[in-house]
C-alpha cells in the first residue's frame, strides 16, 4: 500500500507539473512567487521547463496573430453577411490588390516621356528634376497626393531613374518604430530616393525622427536611460523624400510644410486612357482594336490601374469567346458580362443608387440607413462608393442625407419626383393649375 500511494503521489506530481501547476520542481518557480516575478522582471525564462514551453506556445501565438491583424497587412477578401466579396476585390475599385503588383512593374514606364497625361505635374518635375542634375544636388523632398491608381509609385520610381539614383521603397504602416525608419535612413546613399507610400499612416513618434531626417539631414538619438543618458546627432547624406498618399488632409502642418515640391495627380480622359492601355496592351502582346480600346477608356472612371484591369479581362473574354482581338463589339460585350454600364458603374454602384430611388423616394436617406439596405459597410459606402457617385453627378451629400440627382434618375431610366410632378401639371397652367 506503501509503495501504490507513493507511485499515486508521484503521478499526481506530473499530471501538475505538465498542467503548469506548481508541484514538484515546479513548487519554488510558480508563477506569482518571488522567484518567478525576479525572473519576469529580468526579462530571463522561467525556471520550470513545462512552463517555459508554455511561455513559448504563448509567444507563438501573438506572433502569429500579430503577423494576421498587422495594419499595413491586407487579407486576400473578407466577406459581408451575405456572402458578397467587399468592395476593394470589385474589378473597378482603384485600390491596388494582389493581381497588380507583379504586372504593374511591367507596365510602369521609366521616363517623363514615356509617363502618359498629367501634362503640367510632367512639365514641372522635369524643371525641378533638371535643375537638381545640373547642380548635384539632391532633389527637394516632393509629395504626391491624388485618388488611387493614378501613377504615384511610377512617378517616384520615374524620379529616381531621372536623377540617375537609387530608390528604397516602403510604407508607413510597415515603419511602426523610430527604429525601423532610422535603418532605412542610415542604408541612403547620397542623391538617393526614398518613397514613402500611404505616408499619412505614419505614427506621431516616426513623424518626430522624420522632422530633423528631411529639414537637416540628420538623425538624432539618445542613448541610455535615466541619468546617463545623453543624446547623439548622426549625420544622413542628403536624400529625396518622395511621400504618396490618397489623404492630403490627414497630414499633419509640421510634415507637410517640410515637403517643397507638392503635385496633385488628377483623374484622366478617356483620349489619354485610350493611349494607356494601347500602351499597355503592346507591352503584354494583347490584340487591341483602337476602337475597342476607346471603349475601355471610356468605362475605366480615369484610373490607369482600372484600365490595365480590364484590359487583362478583356484579353481573356476575346481569347476564350472571340479569336484573340478586342474589337469594339468584343469590348462591349466583355464590359457587359463584368456588369460595368457605359458610365463605369458596376452593380454595387447601381444597388447604391437603386436602393435610394425604390426604397426612400430618391432620398434624404441617412449613411447608416443606406448601409443597412445595401449590406455595405458605412465607411466602403461613404470613402469607395459615393466619391465617384458625386463626380459623375449621380448623388448628392446633403446635410438631412444622401438624395439622387436628376442625372442619377435618367441614369436608372425612372422619372423623378420633379419630373412625375411636371407630367402631372396640365399644359399650359402653373403648378397651382391656374392658366
Amino acid at each position: 500500500p506503501r509503495q501504490g500511494a507513493n507511485a499515486n503521489g508521484r503521478r499526481g506530481r506530473r499530471l501538475t507539473r505538465a498542467a503548469g501547476g506548481s508541484a514538484g520542481g515546479c513548487r519554488r518557480q510558480a508563477t506569482g512567487s518571488p522567484p518567478a516575478v525576479r525572473r519576469q522582471a529580468a526579462g530571463r525564462p522561467p525556471a520550470c521547463p513545462t512552463q517555459r514551453r508554455a511561455q513559448r506556445a504563448a509567444n507563438g501565438i501573438a506572433a502569429g496573430l500579430a503577423g494576421v491583424l498587422a495594419p499595413g497587412r491586407r487579407r486576400p477578401y473578407t466577406r459581408h453577411a451575405k456572402g458578397a466579396l467587399t468592395v476593394d476585390d470589385r474589378i473597378v475599385a482603384a485600390r491596388e490588390v494582389d493581381e497588380d503588383r507583379g504586372l504593374d512593374v511591367r507596365l510602369r514606364p521609366s521616363t517623363l516621356d514615356a509617363f502618359v497625361g498629367q501634362r503640367r505635374l510632367k512639365e514641372h518635375l522635369g524643371i525641378y528634376i533638371a535643375a537638381a542634375r545640373a547642380r548635384r544636388e539632391a532633389l527637394d523632398h516632393v509629395l504626391l497626393y491624388g485618388p488611387p491608381g493614378l501613377g504615384k509609385t511610377s512617378l517616384a520610381h520615374i524620379v529616381a531613374h531621372e536623377l540617375g539614383v537609387g530608390i528604397h521603397t516602403t510604407s508607413g504602416p510597415a515603419i511602426e518604430r523610430p527604429g525601423d525608419l532610422a535603418a532605412i535612413l542610415t542604408n541612403l546613399a547620397p542623391g538617393d530616393v526614398l518613397f514613402i507610400d500611404e505616408i499619412h499612416r505614419l505614427g506621431h513618434q516616426v513623424e518626430e525622427v522624420l522632422y530633423p531626417a528631411m529639414e537637416d539631414f540628420a538623425l538624432d538619438l539618445v542613448l541610455g536611460k535615466g541619468p546617463s543618458a545623453r543624446s547623439l546627432r548622426l549625420d544622413l547624406p542628403r536624400f529625396t523624400l518622395v511621400g504618396a498618399t490618397t489623404r492630403a488632409g490627414a497630414l499633419t502642418g509640421p510634415l507637410r510644410d517640410r515637403f517643397g515640391i507638392i503635385q496633385r495627380i488628377e483623374f484622366y480622359p478617356p483620349d489619354e486612357l485610350s493611349e494607356i492601355v494601347r500602351r499597355a496592351a503592346a507591352i503584354l502582346q494583347a490584340d487591341l482594336d483602337p476602337d475597342g480600346a476607346d471603349e475601355l477608356a471610356r468605362r475605366a472612371r480615369g484610373t490607369p490601374r482600372i484600365a490595365n484591369r480590364l484590359l487583362r479581362r478583356l484579353r481573356d473574354y476575346a481569347q476564350v469567346r472571340a479569336d484573340g482581338a478586342v474589337t469594339l463589339p468584343v469590348a462591349q460585350a466583355g464590359l457587359h458580362l463584368l456588369e460595368i454600364d457605359d458610365m463605369g458603374l458596376d452593380r454595387t454602384d447601381r444597388s447604391v443608387l437603386g436602393a435610394i430611388a425604390r426604397s426612400f423616394g430618391g432620398g434624404p436617406v441617412g449613411l447608416d440607413t443606406l448601409a443597412a439596405a445595401t449590406s455595405e459597410e458605412t465607411e466602403t459606402l461613404e470613402d469607395i462608393v459615393e466619391p465617384y457617385l458625386m463626380q459623375m453627378g449621380l448623388l448628392q451629400r446633403t446635410p438631412r442625407g444622401r438624395t439622387l440627382t436628376a442625372a442619377g434618375w435618367r441614369h436608372l431610366g425612372l422619372e423623378g419626383p420633379v419630373a412625375q410632378q411636371t407630367r402631372l401639371i396640365p399644359e399650359g397652367t402653373d403648378a397651382g393649375g391656374r392658366p
